[in-house]
């Protein structure tokens, strides 16, 4: 069973190692993963041996709060956004209270060294007791309001774990319990009239390095936290997208409720402009929905009924009715949340060697800092002063804040930025080994290609046309429940072919079928149908094997004992998947195509999209095997498939990326599921992992080469050679930048775009040039409006296909048309075209 949980009290990443040790040590835990960012934590345990109880007296028993989250709907999915706002307001008020007292404090302590004006009473040798008691006086009001670091940071010593507040704590009371022992020196020098003792003491006060340490520390928190904030942004926005309430139908009667209060099998009426407040299937009208929040794509989708819908899609015109099919936590918006909150609270491999040096990391400091002192105390001959602020040093410098976000909050940011891109990244295990895959292996149907046959061939007879050859065809074909068929009827449709009504049908397994046409005899079948009825097939044999060799399935057509023609069929590859394939290949990655299709086929799909390896004929049950031989190999392999055929060969790989899976998120044998058909998500996603891990990568090495300078500079190993040495002021103040550099550092990620790659995820954006054969081939991308159903598809093909040098392809669902230029074609020669098949072109790049 996996369960999250919400932990308080975790401060820094000696913190969540401990929470994690601690909960790993319960019997029945099989895997721990703490969240710092969200203070959260996902479990997953035997149900039977352990429960949610046991793992909460397990935190607790680590000095930590733990507890079950509320449901909330899709809210309880949120990434803790509301409560790190609270947060970072409660620090912010912190710090302006602690400055309000500081200020006159470090006035007061250092005025007469920086030469500042200072009342005659302050220098007066017989009130050094008085200036240092109103020292003391105000810096008890910062410890005050800072309580936070002794209550979290001697409890954690008390059980044995100390963390960074325990550091802060042990640096602010040693300079404090200093300043107090210089109190009663004074004191009793002024009792006994040792002024030699007083005016040594008064030099030595501590005061405001104990209130400065505090106050420099909570103001780095809260700035850590702003922007620790800014981390789940993209998740934030989704939220916000959720309307609050919806009206659904209730005997006939609209009613405006809760969206809370939705059921399964309400029907939901959306109006222009309004939100869809849960997933469901439109019952009646029809509209044109934006659903960039979920899938990233910029174009609004045509929606009719039967049509699927999702919870956070924008309306954007027309009303229309839908069924409620998913509510609540079940709705594709809140699976998105928790998916990537999941990525979010996991651990990549690479945090494991910041939880192994966090584990030992704060003992180690102080005992780093004990030892200093001691060192300190013999070089100088016993100066305490010295030991003292080399001590403190060492203990406020050391806070292993960068390193324990150095990870989470790239990770966090990496998996949100995806998200925006409808790339869900289940893991972030998942999304540091894309970064280091080798070989991409592709499904052929549904993610290389289209999914479903349509006609892309016709050869007629000299004394046929087209239209002739498309009517006998989808005439014949209409009563055929053939998938072939659909596709001959689907083009007849799109170009607005009359059908006639046949007699005598008659289908004969694995040949064909025979049927009359106006009393006339006509025959539809593969060449062992023609050959048996006596047909003569010269001129055409030829013409098939070349459309066989092309992955094409011809298809045989006569009438009263002679040939009509050839209709060709077959699955053709998506716009984007020729690019896709090149720039995995440019990224140095092999692509290998795995399909249950015949040879013949596969290599020729293959061919056309140039990929390095197909692997044809081969059963789903298959799949996995071959998954497995190429890991063999040695090589770290990625999967990508339809999530549901390919779920075996998914869980095998590496890297399981289940591609078009519409509003089905929930896949449990992938690990990164893409939110539209489209491969070119699958590039950005291996960017987008390349980007993070190097992200990682810089926040690990500036937090580790900080301490690596920090603490000896602290403890004053160059002193002898540089005259060189932090005061416990300033390595607050480095401390904390520290960690305000590494999220911010993180936050760079929030700038990641995919790159333009032809037809990419934002249509009508980008243009490429691609080499072929030695030719230049110029990519356009033209966004077109007025198109409504296949044959609008179809006529703006026609016109565009019959310029020279154009070789055009439409998307009906996305508006845009894909040119590809053979030759220099200008673009009001493109644009003319569509305009007076009587469209409009909106723009061209």
């Amino acid at each position: 069973m996996k369960q999250k949980f919400n932990v308080t009290g975790m401060t820094c990443t000696a913190c969540s190692a401990h929470v994690e040790k601690a909960v790993c040590q319960v019997a029945g835990v099989d895997q721990v993963n703490v969240n710092l960012l969200g203070n959260s934590m996902l479990v997953e345990y035997e149900d039977g041996v352990t429960d949610a109880a046991h793992i909460i007296q397990a935190v607790e028993s680590a000095g930590y709060g733990a507890s079950l989250p509320r449901p909330e709907g899709t809210k309880a999915a949120a990434p803790g956004g509301s409560t790190m706002e609270a947060e970072a307001a409660g620090m912010k008020r912190r710090f302006c209270s602690s400055l309000v007292f500081l200020i006159p404090l470090f006035y007061l302590a250092m005025g007469h060294m920086m030469g500042w004006p200072l009342p005659a009473f302050f220098h007066d040798p017989g009130n050094v007791f008085v200036v240092a008691f109103i020292q003391f006086l105000l810096t008890l009001p910062i410890l005050y309001i800072n309580d936070k670091y002794y209550k979290v940071g001697f409890k954690a010593l008390w059980h044995r774990a100390p963390n960074m507040d325990s550091l802060i704590a042990l640096g602010s009371a040693a300079a404090m319990v200093y300043g107090i022992a210089a109190l009663f020196q004074i004191a009793w020098g002024l009792g006994h009239g040792d002024m030699t003792r007083v005016e040594r003491w008064s030099m030595d006060l501590y005061f405001e390095s104990a209130g400065m340490i505090l106050t420099l520390i909570t103001l780095g928190k809260w700035l850590e936290t702003r922007s620790k904030g800014k981390t789940s942004e993209a998740i934030t926005r989704l939220m916000d997208l959720a309307p609050k309430t919806a009206t659904v139908l209730r005997d006939g009667t609209e009613v405006e409720i809760p969206v809370e209060d939705v059921l399964v099998n309400d029907l939901v009426v959306v109006r222009p402009g309004g939100r869809i407040p849960v997933d469901g299937v439109i019952t009646d009208g029809h509209s044109s929905v934006d659903e960039s929040a979920l899938t990233g794509e910029s174009l609004p989708v045509e929606k009719n009924p039967g049509d699927k819908v999702a919870a956070a899609s924008i309306n954007k015109s027309g009303s229309f009715t839908f069924r409620a099919l998913r509510v609540g936590e079940d709705t594709t918006l809140a699976q998105m949340i928790r998916l990537v909150e999941e990525a979010s609270s996991s651990k990549a491999p690479i945090a494991k060697l910041a939880d192994k040096v966090a584990g030992i990391f704060v003992p180690t400091v102080i005992g780093i800092a004990i030892l200093t002192a001691v060192v300190w105390l013999i070089a100088t001959g016993g100066d305490i002063t010295r030991a003292l602020t080399a001590g403190v040093s060492v203990l406020v410098i050391s806070c292993p804040c960068a390193l324990g976000l150095a990870t989470p909050v790239a990770i966090m940011v990496g998996t949100g930025k995806g998200a925006e891109n409808g790339i869900l990244i289940k893991s972030a295990e998942a999304l540091e080994t894309l970064h280091t895959i080798q070989t991409v292996v592709l499904d052929k149907t549904g993610t290389l290609t289209q999914g479903k046959p349509v006609v892309t061939d016709c050869r007629m007879a000299e004394d046929v046309t087209e239209e002739e050859l498309l009517c006998v065809a989808a005439s014949l074909e209409q009563p055929s429940e053939h998938p072939l068929a659909e596709a001959i009827l689907a083009e007849a449709h799109a170009r607005n072919i009359p059908l006639v009504k046949v007699s005598n049908f008659i289908a004969t397994a694995g040949l064909g079928i025979s049927a009359s046409l106006h009393s006339v005899p006509v025959l539809a079948g593969n060449r062992a149908m023609m050959e048996r009825e006596g047909i003569d097939l010269s001129g055409f044999i030829g013409q098939a094997e070349e459309l066989a060799q092309a992955g094409k399935t011809p298809l045989f057509f006569a009438e009263s004992g002679r040939m009509l023609g050839i209709v060709a069929v077959a699955d053709t590859p998506k716009p984007t998947s020729a690019e896709a394939v090149a720039a995995f290949q440019a990224m140095g990655i092999d692509v290998v195509m795995l399909t249950g299709d015949n040879q013949r086929t596969a290599e020729a799909v293959g061919k056309s999209l140039k990929v390095n390896k197909v692997i044809s004929e081969v059963l789903p049950q298959d799949k996995e095997k071959a998954i497995t031989e190429l890991q063999a190999q040695g090589k770290r392999v990625a999967m990508i498939g339809d999530g549901i055929n390919d779920a075996p060969a998914l869980a095998r790989a590496d890297v399981g990326i289940a591609i078009g899976a519409g509003t089905d998120v929930a896949i449990e044998s992938a690990d990164i599921v893409l939110m539209k058909s489209d491969l070119l998500d699958a590039v950005t996603a291996v960017k987008l992992s390349k980007k993070v891990i190097r992200n990682i990568k810089e926040n690990l090495f500036w937090a580790f080469i900080y301490n690596i300078i920090g603490i000896p500079l602290a403890a004053g190993v160059w002193y002898p050679l540089f005259h060189l040495q932090l005061s416990p002021m300033f390595a607050a103040a480095a401390m904390s930048m520290s960690s305000v550099c590494v999220v911010t550092n993180a936050l760079r990620l929030k700038w990641f775009r995919p790159e333009s790659l032809g037809a990419a995820a934002s249509p009508g954006l980008q243009s490429d040039i691609e080499i072929e054969k030695g030719r230049n081939h110029m990519t356009k991308t033209m966004v077109i409006e007025g198109m409504m159903c296949a044959h609008c598809k179809a006529h703006v093909e026609k016109a565009l296909n019959a310029l020279d040098g154009v070789s055009a392809s439409v998307d009906l669902e996305a508006k845009t048309a894909h040119v590809t230029l053979s030759a220099p074609v200008s673009d009001d020669v493109l644009k003319n075209a569509v305009t007076e098949a009587g469209y409009e072109v909106t723009s061209i790049q």
